[in-house]
């Protein structure tokens, strides 16, 4: 029985794989439940905020009648044009990157890499949809809650239409999450440009990619297709990639992308694009000079935009900054230290209200909402979103990992700060695994071993941070991660050489005297 109450959704190429991926996560067939009479909790929007939310809900035992909202594809872009395809991706990429360097090895890697770009894409696709069933619509339906499929939007008297039904609640939580800015720069539009919404629709490989944008989704996907056969030219209105990172980490990567043959135009903007009969021409300002470059597609890698639109916000008195739609990295709807926004009755998570854009930030805001909404009002406290202890990963090769403060921050807080840094060319499985680019930095409090931030530079670098997270988060100290045993050789053992630097701050002369002769002697 098909339902015309919300929009029929393709994912190009409309293969068996992405065919799989729609029918869990938007299944044309889907028929919307009837309403009950009144909700505890209504969510709009099934990414990875919303769908936490809605899930631990319901979750609770407490007989909660729950229901869901999305108007495109449960799992958000995290599932669909995120974490999980740009993932696929790179893993295919780092392939080639292992390959470029095998010689090193002993290991004689062929003269030409042939990459089978059309393989690679349906790998990620294959993969993409055998995930996919964690987020689908009938699996929150067999948790119990009410999935609606089609676009949610507020009304008076706290209720939300969806598809021609209304649905009153008791609370709210607005988790539509962001979007792709599309950029304003002349002629583009009419030229052509893939965000991270199409570019993994890709199934023929462009000879000449332009990549708008050096922070982290422009560096991840310049480095992933050019080792997938792109020429590609990055542009970078900054002088420096990834200039948000500590400057040292920024440095390593962007000295690879140039050994690799990634073409940086550093301090640039572009003027204007043209669709030529030879491809898509940028006109862009450098040093003071107008040049131009034509490649076959651009990826406009650089800023987000709330979604905000068609919510009828001003209905329910939510407030919101009304610039989102047009200027990147906006906040969009405004929420307290709780996640609560100016109604009281209506919630916020993820990407439409916070500065923190990742997957795991969403959970974890999920998380807060779940305990304001639900717990707080039965006196069981309420968590903040300043409280979180929040890391982040640049998936690139080497990839950098960091939490907490950077050296800058704390000083800018008037805090008196030391730095560790330990070098990967110092730790022994780093040199074994010829991975020796890169580092452990870790800041702590002067005069204490309080840690106040970390930055980690190594190609598995977003596993290692989760330690020095775990510490932070429970207030272990460099002293106490020097007591704690790494298995021997190990990359994370270079952790271990931060906290013991530090101890050794601490010796005194004899002690140091007494320390040397045991090394000595060992």
């Amino acid at each position: 029985m098909s339902n015309s109450a919300f929009e029929q959704v393709t994912v190009l190429p409309m293969d068996e794989h992405n065919q799989k991926l729609v029918s869990y996560v938007h299944p044309n067939d889907w028929v919307n439940p009837q309403p009950a009479n009144c909700y505890d909790l209504v969510v709009i929007g099934a990414g990875t905020a919303g769908l936490v939310v809605a899930a631990g809900a319901a979750g609770l035992g407490l007989g909660l009648k729950v229901a869901l909202i999305e108007k495109h594809l449960m799992g958000g872009d995290c599932l669909n044009v995120g974490c999980v395809p740009s993932k696929c991706i790179i893993r295919s990429a780092r392939v080639v990157g292992q390959m470029l360097k095998a010689a090193a090895f002993g290991i004689n890697p062929p003269e030409t890499i042939e990459v089978d770009f059309p393989t690679v894409m349906a790998r990620m696709r294959k993969l993409r949809a055998a995930i996919s069933h964690h987020d689908s619509a009938q699996r929150f339906q067999n948790l119990g809650i009410d999935v609606f499929l089609g676009a949610g939007r507020f009304l008076g008297n706290n209720a939300i239409e969806v598809g021609g039904k209304t649905l009153k609640y008791k609370k709210a939580v607005i988790a539509t999450g962001a979007r792709a800015v599309r950029p304003k720069i002349e002629g583009i539009e009419e030229a052509g440009f893939l965000t991270n919404e199409t570019v993994f629709s890709l199934t023929e490989r462009p000879k000449r990619l332009a990549v708008i944008g050096g922070g982290p989704i422009g560096c991840e996907m310049a480095q992933a297709f050019s080792r997938l056969g792109c020429k590609v030219i990055l542009f970078h209105r900054y002088s420096h990639l990834l200039n948000k990172e500590d400057t040292d980490a920024a440095e390593i990567v962007q000295t690879n992308f140039i050994r690799e043959g990634i073409e940086l135009v550093l301090d640039s903007q572009i003027q204007r694009v043209e669709k030529t009969p030879e491809g898509k021409t940028l006109y862009y300002t450098c040093n003071g000079q107008t040049e131009l470059v034509t490649v076959d597609e651009i990826l406009i890698g650089a800023g987000r935009a709330p979604n905000v639109e068609g919510l009828n916000l001003e209905a329910v008195g939510v407030e919101y900054d009304r610039a989102s739609a047009a200027l990147r990295d906006r906040n969009g709807v405004k929420v307290n230290d709780y996640l609560q926004t100016t109604n009281p009755k209506i919630y916020a998570a993820g990407d439409i209200c916070m500065n923190w854009k990742f997957t795991h930030a969403a959970d974890a805001a999920a998380r807060i909402v779940i305990k304001n909404t639900l717990f707080s009002p039965f006196g069981l406290g309420r968590s903040k979103l300043s409280s979180l202890i929040m890391p982040w990963v640049t998936y690139t090769d080497p990839e950098i990992a960091h939490v907490g403060m950077y050296e800058h921050e704390a000083k800018e807080r008037g805090i008196e700060v030391n730095t560790i840094k330990i070098l990967m060319s110092n730790v022994d499985r780093a040199i074994a695994d010829g991975e020796t680019e890169g580092f452990v930095k870790i800041h702590h409090k002067q005069g204490s071993d309080k840690i106040l931030g970390a930055t980690i530079v190594a190609p598995h670098a977003g596993e290692m941070i989760s330690e020095v997270t775990t510490a932070i988060v429970n207030k272990v100290g460099l002293s106490g991660l020097s007591g704690v045993i790494h298995p021997y050789p190990t990359q994370a053992e270079a952790i271990k050489k931060a906290a013991d630097a530090y101890r050794r701050t601490l010796l005194t002369p004899t002690s140091k005297k007494i320390l040397g002769l045991l090394t000595k002697f060992s």
